[in-house]
């Protein structure tokens, strides 16, 4: 079958996470992505981790080859005069042109959205900087670590006691993206009626907010500000992350309903301590929590984590493994969706890479290629697609303008 978007070209000006992020959904669906850098300017993910056997090489990224399978990769320094008209005749041939730079770069570039339209007056162009194109802070810099602080969400992650706690990696950089992909659907929709372009300015930072879930309305409504509460809910008792037998295995279990706790009660035994007044009703739990986490505990240690999430999802309780990275490699529910994708690469060798979560019936996601050398495709991009000749293909590596 073929994917959904094999008829669309994309320029993939983009570096880091949610750029590359956006246009590796496009790529995964069939569309042909041409990824921009300059010998002297990489995307900066080439520069992290991890390295196949801790070995720093430009070209042995992981992060990189995650974010950028089934792209081609080219190089252009688009500080030399003759790159300039390069990127325009790249421009020409593209229906959409993806970035994330700070809103000052494209501009200096002459490459935002006054100047492509001229070339390519139905192109869709989506800037995705930290903050939006617009705004009192749009020029400042910023990075998918620290948007998760500036949108709140570090303020209600942690334990009341301590201070805020960090996601663990530039979690916004996944929530992005989404926006992003469903955007360029939607204007390439309304090309298709319509014949006209479109551009879109996409803030992270604001896409990032808009995950804070009810902590915006309940300040705006009630004038309660949310804070950390660390596993516990402000509805659900017992709420928590519980140890179980062997090496950093536990169970998340999550009691919404009275019912539940019976059937939680059951599972347990029905012990003598469960039967009390103090955790008769929600209410009470709640307020017992504290007691309630440690009798749970001394009977979730005996058991391996698995044995206990069957027998509570089987009696109608909500529970889960607190699953390690083998544990997601090794999912038989993940592995029967094709969430990894295994691919040889020239210089890691096999990896495996993540495709994203969703399943069309009939333009399916498909991995063909891994992530792109620098500059591996300048041949195949500037000769075969963009038609340049060998002598000006030659004149621009002399005018230095594909370094």
């Amino acid at each position: 079958m073929s994917r959904a978007l094999e008829n669309i070209r994309v320029l993939d000006w983009t570096w880091l996470g949610t750029g590359p992020l956006t246009s590796l959904c496009l790529a995964q669906h069939g569309a042909e992505v041409i990824h921009v850098e300059s010998d002297t300017a990489h995307d900066q993910l080439r520069h992290i981790g991890p390295y196949r056997n801790n070995v720093v090489d430009i070209n042995a990224s992981g992060m990189f080859e995650d974010n950028h399978t089934d792209k081609y990769g080219i190089t252009i320094n688009m500080n030399t005069p003759e790159a300039r008209a390069l990127a325009y005749r790249l421009v020409s041939i593209c229906d959409v042109l993806v970035e994330n730079f700070t809103p000052r770069t494209m501009p200096k570039w002459e490459m935002d959205y006054t100047h492509v339209r001229r070339i390519r007056p139905d192109i869709i162009m989506l800037s995705a900087p930290i903050y939006g194109v617009t705004g009192p802070f749009a020029m400042q810099l910023g990075h998918g670590i620290t948007t998760p602080a500036l949108s709140g969400l570090h303020h209600l992650t942690g334990y009341p006691d301590r201070p805020p706690a960090e996601i663990g990696n530039a979690y916004t950089d996944w929530i992005s993206p989404h926006f992003a992909v469903s955007l360029i659907m939607a204007a390439l929709d309304y090309r298709r009626r319509t014949g006209k372009g479109q551009y879109i300015d996409l803030a992270q930072f604001q896409a990032s907010a808009h995950s804070t879930g009810t902590a915006i309305l309940e300040y705006s409504a009630n004038g309660h500000e949310q804070t950390r509460i660390g596993n516990r809910h402000r509805y659900y008792a017992p709420q928590g992350v519980y140890r179980c037998r062997g090496d950093e295995r536990w169970l998340a279990i999550t009691v919404s309903t009275d019912a539940q706790w019976s059937a939680l009660v059951r599972v347990m035994g029905s012990p003598e301590w469960a039967q009390e007044p103090r955790f008769a009703t929600f209410r009470a739990r709640r307020q017992h929590h504290d007691e309630l986490d440690r009798h749970i505990e001394a009977w979730t240690c005996k058991y391996t984590v698995e044995q206990l999430m069957a027998a509570l999802q089987t009696a109608g309780v909500p529970a889960g493994v607190v699953a390690s990275v083998q544990d997601l490699h090794e999912d038989p529910q993940l592995q029967h969706r094709r969430l990894y994708w295994r691919l040889e690469h020239p210089v890691m060798g096999l990896v495996a890479h993540s495709s994203f979560p969703f399943i069309m019936s009939r333009t399916p996601r498909e991995l063909v290629k891994p992530s792109p050398l620098l500059g591996q495709h300048n041949d195949l991009v500037y000769k075969d697609i963009l038609g340049l000749s060998e002598a000006d293909f030659v004149e621009h590596l002399l005018a230095h303008a594909l370094d």
